[in-house]
């Protein structure tokens, strides 16, 4: 216990599980019915009865206290307004990606994606998740709404050399700026800045030249080189797809990950967005290099998204692999919904089904990646963890709800089934997200309904946007026709 705190108290008391930090075995440990007391942003206690001066007490008798969840990798300000429109939709011609063929017709505008950003951040909060790393092209507003969020936010600005697009359906073609993508580097270094300047003291910035090819060799390199002088990571989306695959091979006659080598980033501070497709995906029949090896060897990090892969029949062989390669693995959403506990189950149910061996993973394995891993990841040795001195970022869970019973192996329950159902509480920096099962940061609903508009919005222009002239429901039928009334 530490000195008489000046900042109110908040204590948990007698929690009926505690995932604490074991630093000792350098693990997460389950202990059962005891305090966690924290103050300020602070921790001040994890385990045993809290003795100290108490201002509010949260009855912890049918609560699970776990870690903040770490989400390495989100798109909020365009991904929560896909529901419903990609959720079945690939180009077969692309290898059923949906990003070069649909993705660029279906985008929100600037009232749309401050709808998005807001939906995603609540689903965020719900699902335990206390620090995200925002992968967006600079839009107005963005900062201020990541400080109103109350979360920890990483934002990482993108930008390119080029942009994609296809007018066949079965081949991608680029659209190279004149500058090489530098004015808009420009701009996201600014919002960098003006994040991690924020007096919140909970933002910071991240360097994000968007996709492996869709920027030039230089653009690739002197973002690296930014990344290391101002000490924060850089994030890349690489080994994605198929499509990029092959273009990166054509173009150089190198997989995505010797080239990435070659450029000289392929190492710590690098972290690769999906990471799939190396040489030796089923997929890529590519022999005679050894981008495993490579990687592993490297020291650059994986952000691991499931989800939006397996809703195109793609997977990762497999996270289990990788993880036991050594590879530094964190978790994203990527994806609607924003989800942190749905990707945690959907990696280890993922590496099962790519592996064929049901003991190719564990909970913990993915959990640890979800926390403690993505602290590492992101340099932020004071997350991912319940211990004193860490940051109060956690959430709570009630091992009373339904999906959680009967009740064995806490962890296991939430992850497995309840997921963000049983979520009913959420701090960051000690000051309250989710209290009773209720986002505080922003109103959901209204939100959603702006959200929604979006929608519509976004639908009446899909027809001129697409190459073939369909509509949006041509694209993307509804599931059943619509019916006429009797």
């Amino acid at each position: 216990m530490s000195d008489t705190p000046q900042s109110p108290v908040t204590v948990i008391r007698n929690a009926a599980y505690i995932v604490a930090w074991d630093d000792l075995a350098q693990s997460h440990r389950l202990i059962e019915n005891q305090d966690l007391a924290f103050a300020g942003d602070r921790i001040l206690q994890v385990g045993g009865q809290w003795i100290g001066p108490v201002t509010e007490e949260i009855d912890g008798r049918d609560r699970l206290v776990c870690p903040g969840l770490i989400d390495i990798h989100s798109h909020p300000s365009s991904e929560p307004m896909n529901k419903g429109m990609l959720d079945e939709l690939g180009s077969p011609g692309l290898r059923m990606s949906s990003l070069y063929e649909f993705m660029p017709l279906f985008r929100p505008d600037l009232v749309g994606t401050h709808a998005a950003s807001k939906v995603a951040f609540s689903e965020l909060a719900l699902s335990g998740v206390t620090t995200i790393v925002d992968l967006s092209v600079a839009y107005e507003g963005w900062v201020d709404i990541l400080a109103a969020s109350g979360l920890r936010a990483v934002a990482a600005p993108m930008y390119r050399s080029a942009r994609w697009f296809t007018k066949t359906g079965y081949s991608v073609d680029y659209d190279w700026a004149a500058d090489d993508g530098r004015a808009a580097m420009a701009e996201a270094l600014e919002v960098i800045d003006t994040a991690t300047a924020h007096p919140s003291g909970r933002l910071s910035g991240m360097i994000a030249p968007a996709q492996i090819d869709t920027c030039s060799a230089a653009l690739i390199q002197d973002s690296f080189a930014e990344a290391q002088a101002r000490g924060i990571p850089m994030q890349i989306h690489a080994a994605q797809s198929m499509v990029e695959f092959n273009e990166i091979t054509a173009r150089h006659g190198r997989t995505p990950i010797e080239w990435l080598n070659d450029l000289g980033v392929l190492k710590p501070g690098l972290i690769i967005g999906h990471g799939i497709f190396l040489n030796d995906h089923p997929w890529a029949g590519w022999p005679g290099s050894s981008d495993f090896t490579r990687l592993a060897a490297s020291g650059a990090a994986v952000a691991h998204c499931p989800t939006v892969f397996q809703r195109r029949g793609v997977a990762m062989r497999s996270f289990g692999r990788y993880l036991r390669g050594g590879i530094p693995m964190g978790i994203g959403t990527d994806t609607y919904p924003h989800n942190m506990l749905e990707e945690i189950r959907h990696a280890l149910i993922n590496s099962r089904l790519m592996s064929g061996d049901v003991y190719d993973i564990r909970a913990a394995d993915a959990f640890n990646a979800a926390t403690i891993g993505g602290a590492a990841i992101l340099g932020m040795p004071d997350i991912g963890k319940l211990a004193p001195g860490m940051k109060a970022d956690l959430f709570l869970a009630d091992t009373k709800h339904r999906a959680m019973r009967p009740l064995r192996d806490p962890l296991n329950s939430l992850i497995y089934v309840a997921g963000e159902r049983a979520v009913t509480d959420t701090f960051v920096d000690g000051r309250a997200l989710v209290r009773a099962g209720a986002a505080l940061a922003f109103d959901i609903d209204a939100e959603l309904d702006g959200l929604e508009a979006a929608q519509r919005r976004a639908e009446a222009q899909f027809r001129e946007l697409d190459f073939r002239h369909r509509s949006h429901d041509q694209a993307a039928p509804i599931t059943y026709a619509k019916g006429k009334d009797a």
